[in-house]
């Protein structure tokens, strides 16, 4: 198959395991044919690791014609005009979760690909490993029966203390919800299908925050965004799921995510990564059992997302890490904290396809 050139804008933290990954694990579906960030020193040491071409600007990398694909790798309030100019320019788009900051964004650059006959997809793609496929496979050859319902928590106590730029986790498009909720979410719309109405609660426990990283320690952080929300997800199959997201928790016990159906329960894996453990228990023991994976990705596998593209390109399809879908967990999160302002229940009007399995 004919490789999909990747353009790479923005070079932060979480570039580096795209930039491993793309050149070794996915080399034999796509090639780096360039990056780009506004950090001269981030650029000079990816050209000096990986060997590969820099440019000047997101303009210059835009409108090279050897470039195929844009990999989006900056901030959250910087998705959507990077987008917006990539899709102009004529190229697939890739970006990291969340696709836009809202929904009305998030919708107009679905619409922008499809009018452009341009493929947009976003992250998360730890859905599409081992672990979540895993999960996949058990509830849809029937190991826990029907599910009715589920649990999600995503817990901690914020990125301050390891970070070491952590102030946009606290800025708009930043707080636990848009930062975490879209592993959490996209895994429950794998597993469950697509969500009809949410309804939630959203507070800021703190008005600022005390970096304790390197190396802005003692610098204060203005909270302009809820860090704890509390969801309930209503799914069009019938299940219904209580999320949890917080940036406020020092400590906790709660599973990253359980399954609840009519045969027993499957306890899922961490949807921030691509492998195991995955427990199940079945009615009427109190047992739990380990239930092995089944499928490769099994570790940090980012890019797996870019690689479904390029199959998708080659083989005339649609792509599971989807835009359809990453608007549809955009709506979600927005209808979350509209649902906390309005203290009503919200409908998800962007409905999506449940993704086909791997």
């Amino acid at each position: 198959m004919k490789k999909l050139h990747v353009g790479i804008v923005g070079l932060g933290k979480i570039s580096g395991i795209y930039l491993d990954n793309l050149s070794t694990v996915f080399s034999p579906w796509v090639t780096i044919a360039g990056v780009t960030d506004l950090v001269e020193e981030r650029v000079r040491e990816v050209r000096q690791r990986y060997n590969t071409p820099v440019f000047a600007d997101h303009r210059a990398l835009f409108n090279d014609p050897d470039v195929d694909l844009i990999l989006n790798l900056t901030t959250p309030q910087s998705h959507f005009a990077l987008c917006r100019d990539a899709l102009l320019a004529g190229k697939h788009v890739y970006v990291e979760k969340p696709l836009s900051l809202t929904t009305r964004e998030a919708e107009a650059l679905v619409i922008l690909a499809k009018e452009r006959g341009l493929i947009i997809g976003g992250a998360p793609d730890t859905f599409l490993g081992s672990g979540i496929q895993s999960c996949r496979k058990a509830i849809d050859e029937g190991l826990i029966g029907e599910p009715i319902g589920a649990s999600a928590f995503m817990m901690n106590h914020g990125h301050e203390s390891w970070h070491p730029d952590p102030e946009f986790y606290y800025q708009s498009g930043g707080g636990p919800l848009f930062d975490m909720g879209p592993y959490y979410i996209t895994a429950l719309v794998t597993l469950l299908g697509p969500v009809k109405a949410v309804s939630g609660v959203a507070k800021k426990s703190f008005e600022t925050r005390t970096i304790t990283s390197e190396p802005k320690k003692g610098s204060l952080i203005p909270v302009e965004v809820a860090t704890h929300v509390t969801g309930l997800l209503t799914f069009s199959s019938g299940a219904v799921a209580t999320l949890v997201t917080s940036f406020d928790v020092w400590h906790h016990t709660m599973p990253n995510i359980e399954i609840y159906g009519t045969k027993g329960t499957l306890r899922v894996p961490d949807p921030n990564t691509f492998g195991g453990p995955i427990l199940y228990c079945r009615a009427g023991s109190k047992e739990w059992e380990e239930l092995p994976l089944a499928f490769d990705y099994r570790e940090n596998s980012r890019g797996l997302g870019v690689a479904d593209i390029a199959w998708a390109v080659e083989g005339g399809s649609a792509p599971r890490a989807s835009g359809d879908l990453a608007l549809h967990v955009v709506e979600v999160m927005e209808g979350l904290l509209k649902a906390s302002a309005q203290r009503s229940e919200v409908a998800i009007l962007h409905q999506c396809d449940r993704p086909l399995p791997r």
